[in-house]
């Protein structure tokens, strides 16, 4: 299985490159400890990813998606989506291991 991402969320990525002036950047995804159910999710923009990093690419243009050994066992199979509605506007994490989330979707238990 791999990580995945809607072309939403390959879309969304792509206009947050622009806006920092930095195209060629690679989307670093990850989980931590922390956050109201235990495990929480984290993004951010690296220059370069780890040696040890799973690649994975979307679309064209491609997009990288870099995430770390350790994280990559709890995100193994999830989607990574975009939403905007009048309600909230964020990157979803559709994960079929997490056990439960809390409200915000920023934070999960298995």
């Amino acid at each position: 299985m791999a990580v995945t991402m809607t072309e939403a969320a390959v879309s969304r990525v792509r206009v947050l490159c622009r806006k920092r002036q930095t195209p060629d950047a690679v989307l670093r995804v990850g989980v931590r400890g922390g956050g109201c159910s235990g495990l929480s999710y984290f993004m951010d923009f690296v220059e370069n990813p780890e040696v040890k990093d799973k690649l994975f690419e979307f679309g064209e243009p491609a997009i990288t998606l870099a995430v770390d050994r350790k994280s990559y066992l709890f995100l193994n199979g999830t989607e990574i989506d975009f939403e905007q509605t009048m309600m909230k506007t964020g990157f979803q994490f559709n994960n079929p291991i997490a056990g439960r989330s809390c409200s915000c979707g920023e934070s999960f238990t298995l």
